[in-house]
């Protein structure tokens, strides 16, 4: 399965921990980490996921591949600035919001729009957002959905 990590660009320590421990728990149990490609929890969840034998996949902004974090297995450039985080949300099977601001706000409107399952660990109280408490409780409820439908795997 594909999982769409999504979060802010800028954060705090323990943000960072936390989406690292996403990314982590992501490959661990055999999925795919999607994110936009760049610093941040996209950065941190990339690091935690590649360190822990895992694949990434970041969609670009900009029109250079090699902008991406230096922890993205496939980079993939859209010049389509935030127009993008569509393509970060339809990517995946599901998505994990970690903390985030108005981008992360417009990913979580297009996983509504997908009918993607979404997790959320200290990130917006938005419809459709399964507030978790950490990553292996993001991780479970993401598996559950997709099985069950509530999410298509693609």
């Amino acid at each position: 399965m594909r999982v769409s990590v999504v979060g802010g660009s800028t954060v705090t320590e323990s943000e960072a921990k936390s989406a690292e421990r996403v990314g982590r728990r992501l490959a661990q149990r055999g999925h795919t980490v999607v994110c936009g490609g760049l610093g941040g929890v996209m950065e941190a969840a990339c690091r935690g996921a590649s360190e822990a034998g895992g694949r990434t996949i970041g969609i670009l902004p900009g029109e250079d591949r090699a902008a991406a974090n230096p922890y993205v297995d496939v980079a993939v450039a859209t010049g389509l600035g935030h127009a993008r985080n569509a393509l970060v949300v339809m990517n995946g099977d599901a998505v994990v919001a970690v903390d985030g601001g108005v981008g992360t706000l417009s990913e979580l409107g297009f996983a509504g729009v997908f009918d993607r399952p979404i997790a959320g660990i200290d990130t917006h109280d938005a419809p459709g957002v399964e507030a978790v408490g950490s990553a292996a409780d993001a991780v479970a409820f993401v598996e559950a959905a997709v099985e069950s439908g509530d999410g298509r795997e693609r």
